[in-house]
């Protein structure tokens, strides 16, 4: 049996010579089928292509010639479907034997046993499936479905240059050139329109058959070489010392950028007479192919490096090297994308950026902490979106309800500009209550932040009127970086911060990382897997065991705050010993400082989250040693619910407004009742109104929470009586209702609050 590489070269020299001629395109998929069967010894060897959303049978060697442009089936219908659909290859020595086995009589194939078919893709879609059949029952050889495959990708060049398959099946799922209304996770709440723009535009190969393999191989070693230097590149800038961690990942990395098994396969298809282009894409079709049938977490995360690098090549190679966001927004748009980096959405033309859709993502992804930051709705896991969404179509994105709305008819738009309107006018009204104070009727102050993490967040305090930023996440620096941020690189960062805020207080979090914040070039917990990720080696654990990491933050906030007062608060802290030892590092930095006679702050406040319910327990032991305590309310309601935050199918079931939760943090205010401390409850639930209601009614009296929400909460504040909802959530606590959140409600509808 020749080479895979020669199997294909044999067919692909012949193929090369049809595909010149002059014949019209019938006539050359005829010859097509004839040639393949020839090379393969296959007794049948059919075409199927995608046609007004059906697979029909274009071209066949061995079956009935009555079948050809009759024989038709769905997508996900028979074997041939069933490739098409899943964009994967079937082998197999007994075809009737699989359960998605469909019998044609008209073909008068039940005289064929064994069966091999490969999908013909275009635009990652299959447009087409070819395949083989043959009387005797037996698998076919490796060398033979690599053949096969080969073979589609000029197949697919073939058949879309003759007009075979439209264009819009070529890369959309049928019907889906009306309107469509999809459905997904809600990542961040918002309403935008505007027009699709896909933010890797589809590198498009224009010649799959090489004329000069040499040439192509060499165009190959140069992007390799380019590729290989931008890794190492991005290796040799790490800033954080040597022999760490980030180290570690950037090799693995490195690993596969020098892999000669990948290269090897990229040359031997190469060599089977494929271009350059051709042959990335050919092996990576390979690679996605694997990839759907691992269930190893962690052998899946590192074939999806293998394809992040395959993307990197194929744009070196093409010279199609740039996303939307270099290339620039033109009009107002939605950006859509399988996942995005938060380093990526930042590049985005603010002005232009509506809104945002994902294949993948979840609700603490990077991506979607930042998008909360800058006010852009994300919708998250909205499955097939390159085969429902066009280059330009318009969309009306409704991330409240978790929908989006493609290629809307007109009245869709008139009612959707209506709500948007509404929207707009209650935009207005909380932007009116900038500079005024959030006093309840009965005369109780609640003091009202905002969380940031980007020293573009600053203006906020002023457009929001807040009171200060309760939450700095000093990760995000980290998060939107290539390498780890040197110290005076923090350091201009929290000064920036400082200086912005002015006289209003900043409290600036240590990095919290790991979990399901993981940095491309810190390895986490040696690279073994986590099953419970969110309970695993993250935030303060990290830090204290990675001491160098919270050693220069410590120093760069020390250097940042001089002259000023320095609030400073430890994520995740389980129990007080925890707590002491970060605050060691600190006091450590802040003698060494002393000793060097330069400015220190004027004041340290140091605080402590409560995330982890254990702590609670602890709080008499460790409330004499803090000047605040934080809740995060995300991580918080996890835990107690055993329910991960992530997970959609959980997403809904646990209610913020349970009696467990606002049980808990009365017990949490009673516990340091008399005490000093300043509480805070950071977090997405103090930044819904309904929820701040309840908060405020067991009396808390501080919230930071997302700059959009300032304004609504400041509205809520300004229309109830403290006392009132105090008197009437402690009859709730000691006596629930059914449904907490009905109850709640109900109390703002008697009263007239509007709750949005």
């Amino acid at each position: 049996m020749p080479s895979a590489a020669a199997a294909a070269r044999s067919i692909l020299t012949r193929l090369h010579e049809v595909m010149a001629s002059r014949s019209k395109a019938q006539a050359k998929l005829n010859t097509v089928v004839e040639v393949i069967g020839e090379s393969l010894d296959s007794e049948v060897c059919s075409i199927y292509l995608l046609r007004e959303g059906m697979l029909e049978l274009f071209a066949t060697r061995g079956l009935a010639q009555e079948a050809v442009h009759v024989t038709r089936m769905a997508i996900g219908e028979g074997l041939v479907g069933t490739i098409a659909q899943n964009v994967e290859t079937l082998n197999l020595a007994e075809a009737a034997a699989h359960p998605d086995f469909s019998y044609r009589p008209e073909t008068g194939e039940e005289k064929f046993h064994s069966f091999a078919g490969v999908p013909i893709v275009r635009r990652e879609r299959a447009v087409g499936v070819l395949c083989v059949q043959h009387v005797e029952p037996r698998r076919y050889e490796e060398v033979e479905i690599e053949a096969l495959q080969t073979v589609a990708m000029v197949l697919s060049e073939l058949i879309t240059n003759a007009g075979l398959v439209d264009e819009d099946d070529a890369g959309l799922s049928p019907g889906s050139t009306g309107t469509e209304i999809l459905h997904g996770l809600t990542l961040v709440k918002g309403l935008a329109s505007g027009v699709a723009v896909f933010h890797q535009p589809r590198v498009t190969i224009e010649h799959v058959v090489a004329d000069d393999t040499e040439a192509e191989r060499q165009r190959v070693y140069l992007a390799f070489d380019k590729m290989r230097e931008q890794i190492d590149r991005m290796a040799s800038q790490a800033e954080f010392g040597a022999g760490g961690e980030h180290e570690e990942v950037l090799a693995t990395y490195r690993m596969f950028a020098y892999d000669e098994g990948w290269a090897r396969r990229i040359n031997e298809a190469i060599d089977s007479g494929l271009t350059a282009e051709a042959a990335i894409e050919r092996v990576q079709q390979r690679t996605r192919m694997r990839m759907r049938q691992i269930d190893d977490p962690l052998l899946a995360d590192r074939m999806h490096d293998l394809e992040d690098l395959s993307n990197r090549l194929l744009r070196i190679v093409s010279g199609q090297l740039g996303t939307a966001a270099a290339m620039g927004l033109r009009s107002d748009a939605i950006v859509i994308a399988r996942n995005l980096g938060p380093a990526e959405l930042l590049e985005y033309d603010r002005r232009r950026l509506k809104g945002v859709i994902l294949e993948e993502g979840s609700l603490t992804a990077h991506v979607v902490i930042v998008a909360r930051a800058m006010g852009v709705p994300v919708l998250g896991r909205v499955r097939s979106l390159r085969g429902k969404i066009r280059e330009g179509d318009q969309l009306l994105l409704d991330s409240d309800h978790g929908t989006a709305i493609v290629r809307p008819v007109p009245t869709m738009v008139t009612a959707f500009e209506a709500r948007f309107a509404e929207n707009r006018e209650r935009q207005a009204a909380y932007a009116a209550l900038r500079e005024v104070e959030p006093f309840s009727r009965d005369g109780t102050r609640i003091t009202v932040m905002i969380n940031a993490g980007l020293r573009d967040d600053m203006p906020n305090l002023s457009l929001t009127g807040a009171d200060g930023i309760g939450l700095f996440r000093t990760e995000f620096q980290f998060l939107v970086s290539a390498t780890l941020p040197s110290r005076e690189r923090q350091t201009r960062l929290y000064r920036d911060v400082l200086e912005g805020a002015g006289d209003r207080p900043v409290v600036f979090r240590t990095v919290d990382i790991g979990g399901d914040k993981i940095l491309p070039y810190l390895r986490h917990n040696d690279g073994e897997h986590e099953d419970n990720p969110a309970m695993g080696w993250r935030a303060l654990r990290v830090a204290l065991e990675r001491e160098g990491l919270l050693k220069v933050q410590a120093r760069a906030l020390l250097d940042a705050a001089a002259g000023r007062t320095l609030n400073v608060m430890f994520p995740m802290v389980s129990e007080t010993w925890e707590f002491d030892a970060a605050r060691k590092v600190f006091e450590t930095q802040l003698e060494f400082l002393r000793k060097q006679k330069k400015v220190l702050p004027e004041a340290i406040r140091y605080g402590a989250m409560l995330e982890v319910p254990a702590l609670a327990e602890m709080l008499d032991v460790l409330a004499p040693k803090l000047s605040f305590l934080s809740i995060g309310t995300n991580d918080l309601t996890q835990f107690l619910f055993a329910a991960d935050r992530a997970n959609p199918k959980l997403a809904e079931r646990y209610d913020w407004l349970s009696p467990s939760i606002f049980r808990f943090l009365r017990r949490v205010l009673a516990s340091i009742d008399g005490q000093r401390i300043d509480l805070t409850v950071c977090g997405e639930m103090g930044g819904r109104q309904l929820e701040a209601l309840a908060l405020i009614g067991i009396g808390i009296r501080r919230l930071s929470i997302t700059p959009a929400a300032v304004g609504p909460i400041k509205q809520l504040v300004r229309q109830i009586d403290v006392a009132e909802i105090g008197a009437a959530m402690t009859a709730w606590l000691d006596n629930p209702p059914p449904n907490l959140r009905e109850a709640l409600q109900g109390w703002a509808d008697e009263r007239g609050i509007a709750i949005y």
